[in-house]
């Protein structure tokens, strides 16, 4: 398969949007940006739109796709038994990177769910989505537009690696802003539940509902053996080619410890990746050592750590050692990703 890539601008916006929205209305496939990260979209009524997603990515067909809309009344076309709770969360962050997770209308077909009686739905604040959705006059299921595991794509030449020519089209807008993926609730349990963290933190949740809770799958780090209600409930994520793993504890010994290992793998012939903060970034000795950002700043790291994962396999590192962050608001969601990234390898420095 051909796929177009287009950089868009204010010259050709209207034609770029045009022409995409015309792509997914005949059944075609589209990477766009959103404010969290680049998505690969289709049809969400359609089965074989969903077919097509799933086998673009190489994704488990029981892993769900989000539905992305461009009003906040598109919620009553495709969910049922929609409790005021949504309309809450709507209006204080909607557009924005927040996902809901309802009771699905017949008209959303189990492709687009994974199998489930609920659908996940947003709507996105970036202007070449919300313009997409719109122009198009459908409504749009949109995962990751990376390859399933990989890390998602922040850039348009993270989607060109994976997606070129297995999709249609490519919009290019340049880098995201967020970085993450969007944080997701359950509204169809009595107290609203947290399925996967993102910019949307629990607490900015309670100042508008009074209370939530989060699916165990987030507190232990771990994943559902279930079929999962949300992406990234129970496969592979995120994860480099190289083995990671992360260090927590005092800072200064896990420096230590991270040189220590560095130094082994150095000298037994192995390249090594060394994920740092720009706080410790002068204190390694050895490794190739990447800046994700200032552990003062938790959105400056979240922007940034897919790419640097990535660059680390551009770079053929044979081993990644990652120091930890804070979990505290934002920093739970960027752990979140690092974690999974990481395939749960964690090591607890004294």
């Amino acid at each position: 398969m051909d796929t177009k890539i287009v950089r868009i601008d204010d010259s050709n916006h209207d034609e770029v949007i045009c022409e995409a929205g015309r792509i997914l209305r005949d059944g075609g496939l589209v990477a766009f940006p959103t404010e969290t990260v680049y998505g690969l979209g289709g049809d969400a009524l359609r089965e074989d739109a969903a077919r097509k997603i799933y086998s673009a990515k190489g994704r488990p067909s029981d892993n769900p796709l989000i539905v992305h809309i461009a009003d906040v009344s598109d919620l009553e076309v495709l969910a049922k038994d929609i409790p005021q709770s949504a309309y809450k969360l709507a209006e204080s962050f909607w557009p924005g990177p927040l996902t809901m997770i309802l009771n699905k209308k017949d008209i959303v077909p189990y492709g687009t769910t994974g199998g489930l009686e609920t659908v996940a739905i947003r709507m996105p604040s970036h202007p070449v989505a919300a313009g997409l959705i719109k122009s198009s006059g459908i409504y749009v299921a949109a995962p990751s537009a990376n390859l399933s595991g990989r890390p998602s794509p922040t850039k348009a030449e993270h989607v060109i690696e994976d997606m070129q020519g297995r999709i249609d089209m490519i919009i290019d807008a340049g880098a995201i802003e967020i970085g993450i993926e969007s944080t997701i609730v359950d509204l169809t349990v009595p107290v609203p539940m947290i399925l996967r963290p993102g910019y949307i933190t629990a607490d900015m949740i309670r100042d508008v509902l009074g209370d939530v809770c989060y699916d165990r799958t987030v507190l232990t780090h771990s994943i559902t053996k279930d079929k999962p209600k949300a992406p990234g409930m129970k496969y592979r994520h995120y994860a480099p080619k190289a083995d990671l793993t992360i260090f927590e504890g005092d800072n200064a010994k896990v420096v230590a410890r991270i040189n220590e290992l560095a130094g082994q793998h150095v000298r037994a012939g192995h390249r090594v990746g060394i994920l740092s903060s720009s706080e410790n970034a002068g204190l390694y000795t050895a490794g190739d050592v990447v800046i994700v950002g200032s552990r003062r700043d938790e959105h400056e790291i979240a922007a940034h750590l897919f790419d640097v994962l990535r660059h680390f396999d551009h770079i053929n590192v044979d081993v990644i050692l990652s120091e930890g962050f804070n979990e505290d608001s934002f920093g739970q969601a960027v752990m979140n990703r690092l974690i999974k990234a990481a395939g749960h390898h964690i090591e607890h420095v004294g």
